[in-house]
């Protein structure tokens, strides 16, 4: 395994090249137009205080998610209540993880993308055409009894440092679906009681240097599949987001969050709330780690557009389907500019 693994893990290629590899090179129509990137600021992607989440203000901060999750389907968010220290902790380990030797790195190589803890490169390399300039190491991580012993055990603080960051993000993720679905004028326990048992999948990504980052992607245009995911960033620029039909850059804030919305929200919300399109692109001079948290349904899941969203005026626009089902069709066709939503459209929608 591990010859083929050399073979297809980008950051053992990386030192001393001083050119793109053909396999990553995009179509000239499909390149990302770096100069035409626009920069973001406060007024463009909201940043959202939770500090009163659980206080006095907790109307407006909601009302304030809701127009957020509409108009934009991304935002900030600071005083999220995550300890600074784990977030540096976690991504220490990250850091720690990419620059151990080959050998030990390739003991979690797999490139079968149902396996709940693997190392791999670019997106699906059984699917893709073109290859993205990005190694990944996916963990499931809840409930957590049930994984943590799948992952890593080098470096040797691993599965206690991100056990730890995965509770807290879980909590996180937790009030932050109550307080969307109270912006949706639904009970606030609504989303999370039609989840099943809940899922939550991490991502350490790893974004080398490139010697010609207008050729290729660390990830091209996309929306997450999940519920919502909670990304975590250096302090490398590199994610990007479609408003408007323009590409806008979200430069990392110290000590927030991005907080973005998936496909199944946008069902469950019959399409009030958007998943907007989001790529990661790359630079010449460093590297890169971010760590999206995605969460999700239980493959069992039913889901569907919310009972109390569906009227005269508002019809459902999607068929309900499990998240199993879902899950399979996104990985099955990749990562595309459309959305997978549209195979699950009604018709008459």
């Amino acid at each position: 395994m591990a010859t083929a693994a050399t073979k297809l893990l980008l950051i053992d290629r990386v030192p001393g090249i001083n050119r793109v590899p053909n396999s990553y090179i995009r179509p000239e129509a499909d390149r990302p137009n770096l100069t035409e990137v626009e920069a973001s600021d406060a007024s463009t992607i909201p940043l959202i205080d939770l500090q009163g989440l659980f206080g006095p203000n907790r109307d407006d901060i909601i009302r304030l998610i809701g127009e957020a999750c509409q108009q934009d389907g991304f935002f900030q968010i600071k005083n999220h209540g995550i300890p600074e220290e784990v977030v540096q902790a976690i991504m220490n380990i990250a850091g720690e993880f990419f620059r151990l030797p080959e050998s030990e790195r390739l003991k979690n190589y797999s490139d079968d993308p149902s396996k709940s803890t693997r190392l791999s490169t670019s997106f699906n390399i059984k699917t893709e055409k073109v290859s993205n300039w990005r190694d990944f190491l996916r963990l499931h991580c809840y409930p957590l009894e049930e994984y943590m012993h799948e992952w890593p055990t080098n470096p040797p603080s691993f599965r206690k440092e991100v056990g730890e960051y995965c509770t807290r993000v879980r909590e996180l993720a937790l009030k932050l679906l109550e307080a969307i679905s109270e912006s949706l004028g639904l009970e606030r326990e609504y989303i999370s009681k039609n989840l099943g048992k809940h899922g939550q999948h991490m991502a350490m990504n790893y974004y080398p240097p490139c010697p010609q980052p207008e050729l290729t992607y660390g990830l091209p245009g996309h929306t997450d599949r999940n519920l919502i995911t909670i990304l975590l960033q250096d302090d490398v620029p590199g994610l990007q987001v479609l408003r408007d039909g323009k590409w806008i850059a979200v430069n990392p804030i110290p000590n927030t969050f991005i907080v973005n919305i998936g496909d199944q929200m946008q069902v469950i919300s019959n399409d009030k709330y958007k998943s907007i399109l989001h790529r990661a692109v790359v630079n010449c001079d460093r590297e890169r780690i971010s760590i999206p948290t995605f969460y999700c349904p239980s493959p069992e899941a039913l889901i569907g557009p919310a009972q109390g969203l569906i009227d005269h005026e508002h019809p459902a626009v999607y068929r309900s389907f499990t998240y199993e089902e879902y899950y399979h069709k996104f990985w099955n066709r990749g990562l595309r500019t459309e959305c997978c939503l549209d195979m699950f459209k009604i018709p008459s929608a």
